[in-house]
């Protein structure tokens, strides 16, 4: 044991509530900030269109500041060697499509799984290193680097969401 002492913050069902009653009202909207250009989305056209456009490479480091991962980690999810994220990242292009709409789904996942944990960031943290069962045993982290893996992630959190834990 560590000479922390942790708090736990009872669940506020209310308050869960009106989040979920949000996010189903379209009132939800995202945001990157990513080598000074602010990119916001809050449907899936406006999405479409900053996919097509693509995102900074910079925007990797976002991630890997939002999942508490070097970069290294999130360069291997996405599948892009570090020497190409180094020179891109110098010349300041613009990820693919493919790799800007996994960034984008990434962090609309973790955005969700805040929510759900209440935002207790190490709470998350700690459930997205940690196998699990409804996952097949992976670590929700270890399926972030495809669609059908994110998509599963965020089905998880929604059982827990809703009281079928995860």
């Amino acid at each position: 044991m560590t000479d922390k002492t942790l708090k736990t913050i009872p669940f506020n069902t209310k308050k869960s509530i009106r989040k979920a009653a949000g996010r189903n009202a379209g009132l939800k909207s995202w945001k990157i900030n990513s080598g000074g250009k602010l990119f916001t989305w809050s449907n899936k056209m406006e999405r479409v269109d900053i996919i097509r456009q693509g995102i900074p490479y910079s925007s990797i480091e976002l991630i890997s500041d939002r999942l508490d991962r070097p970069v290294k980690t999130v360069l291997a999810m996405v599948g892009i060697p570090q020497t190409t994220y180094n020179k891109k990242k110098g010349e300041e292009s613009l990820l693919d499509s493919r790799d800007s709409e996994l960034i984008l789904m990434i962090t609309e996942l973790l955005d969700y799984g805040l929510e759900v944990f209440n935002d207790e960031k190490e709470k998350f943290q700690r459930w997205l290193k940690k196998p699990n069962l409804s996952l097949g045993g992976n670590s929700p982290e270890s399926l972030l680097d495809t669609t059908t893996g994110i998509d599963e992630v965020n089905y998880a959190l929604n059982r827990i969401e809703f009281g079928n834990f995860a």
